[in-house]
């Protein structure tokens, strides 16, 4: 007999004698305001036994949302199943069943938190936990993956991060995470319309081909978010999909920007940003950069504030224009630290 077979299979008594936090609780609430819940089911028992049932009760406050394409109306469930689904795995198979506490499931209109005790193991964090693995319980993951349910032992996040995108909502946050406690947090509510719409355009067909990176790309990309200079395959891809005229780019090089095709903004209504984003071209740029430098004379401008002027666009991109703005001889670097200050070459 092991763990892993008393937290899958085993009976409500079994568990109560042997194991007893390996239970899960799922809680309804309306608000967030403190008092009890509107529904509290305490899963005593082996995971499969529930596991089903437990999607059930999450999907009868399962409230679809509308919005139309043309003369289509298209429904989309507040909670997607695979995502959910995906997530609870994880909690289960991830979690440390040394601690004493339980898995929580706690729902809400629109957002569901899932908590497991134990944090994130050595060298897991939210920004490389789609490409690392390492399944704290690897016997319980390699259950799951040789039923089917997960596509590979131990690693879901892919999933749960993709259908977050493809229904326009926000990525699954992990902020409330520490050492004791792994949280999840999966906000249901659609985001942009218009993002849907265009990843409607761009078709089921390619979008099927598409892997977790992409995805990622056009949603920083759609969120004005720079791309990460890690992993090296977020790169990769978005100059895939600059080939696929999916995203369009702005410059060369360096200060290069990036922003979704001209489709995406015709479907938004909104064509007259995408003409003044097209025309922010690297001079239009490297003027901003320079007024702001020339309004702060007196002070002089750190380098964050000038972040701030085009927040779009990544470090790397602006210490280009800025460099560019400086072999000009408009602007000169006074300091070599973390304080150092910007300032305009004035006039003699």
């Amino acid at each position: 007999m092991t763990y892993a077979a008393l937290i899958l299979f085993g009976k409500p008594k079994a568990l109560k004698n042997y194991l007893a936090q390996a239970e899960v609780i799922f809680e309804y609430r309306s608000s967030g305001v403190t008092g009890p819940a509107q529904q509290r089911i305490e899963y005593t028992q082996g995971f499969f036994s529930f596991y089903d049932d437990l999607w059930s009760k999450i999907n009868l406050r399962n409230d679809l949302q509308h919005f139309q394409d043309g003369l289509f109306v298209w429904d989309i469930p507040t909670f997607n199943e695979k995502a959910i689904r995906e997530a609870i795995l994880n909690a289960v198979s991830h979690r440390d069943y040394r601690e004493g506490g339980s898995v929580w499931i706690k729902q809400y209109p629109r957002k569901i938190i899932i908590a497991s005790p134990g944090g994130f193991l050595s060298g897991i964090n939210p920004l490389n936990m789609l490409w690392k693995q390492q399944p704290r319980n690897r016997l319980i993951a390699d259950i799951f993956n040789k039923c089917g349910l997960v596509e590979r032992a131990g690693q879901g996040a892919d999933r749960i991060f993709e259908e977050s995108i493809r229904q326009g909502k926000p990525l699954p946050d992990f902020s409330h995470t520490d050492e004791h406690e792994v949280v999840l947090t999966l906000d249901g509510q659609i985001q942009d319309e218009s993002f849907l719409r265009f990843l409607e355009k761009i078709g089921q067909e390619r979008l099927a081909s598409f892997n977790i990176e992409d995805f990622l790309v056009l949603d920083l990309i759609h969120n004005e978010r720079p791309i990460p200079s890690s992993p090296h395959e977020l790169k990769i891809r978005r100059n895939h999909l600059v080939d696929l005229g999916i995203i369009e780019r702005i410059g060369k090089g360096r200060g290069a920007t990036y922003m979704l095709s001209r489709q995406y903004y015709i479907l938004a209504g909104k064509s007259g940003m995408y003409t003044r984003k097209r025309g922010l071209d690297r001079e239009t740029c490297k003027q901003l950069l320079l007024q702001h430098i020339q309004s702060s004379a007196e002070t002089g401008s750190k380098f964050n504030e000038l972040a701030q002027v085009l927040p779009s666009y990544s470090r790397d991109q602006i210490k280009q224009l800025l460099k560019d703005l400086k072999s000009e001889s408009l602007i000169y670097l006074q300091g070599k630290t973390s304080s150092s200050l910007w300032l305009p070459v004035l006039d003699v």
